[in-house]
């Protein structure tokens, strides 16, 4: 059975253990920005039936980076909330500087 973590504070160390390979985070990172890109482009263009790519999108770059790159199993089969706030801190982290990619 996975750790239980009580919060996300507690759990953002853990997922960042989890995305140490840098081809890996430039998945991730690519594909957060191409759903942000996607969903601009859905309103923009009332696009609605292109919300069922959003997460083939977002989940297809980040799986890829995890079972080719990082060699190893995504944490939202484990941790589904917390990893996709992960993400997106993650995300957040990558355009501040504080995670390198």
């Amino acid at each position: 059975m996975p750790k239980q973590y009580q919060t996300f504070a507690e759990f953002y160390p853990y997922y960042l253990a989890e995305h140490k390979n840098a081809t890996c985070r430039r998945l991730h990172f690519a594909g957060s920005a191409l759903v942000l890109l996607t969903l601009v482009y859905i309103t923009l263009k009332a696009k609605w039936s292109f919300l069922l790519l959003l997460p083939i999108i977002g989940y297809g770059f980040a799986w890829i980076g995890h079972f080719v790159f990082e060699k190893n199993r995504p944490a939202t089969f484990s941790y589904p909330l917390y990893s996709f706030l992960g993400d997106w801190v993650m995300f957040k982290d990558i355009i501040l500087g504080k995670v390198k990619i």
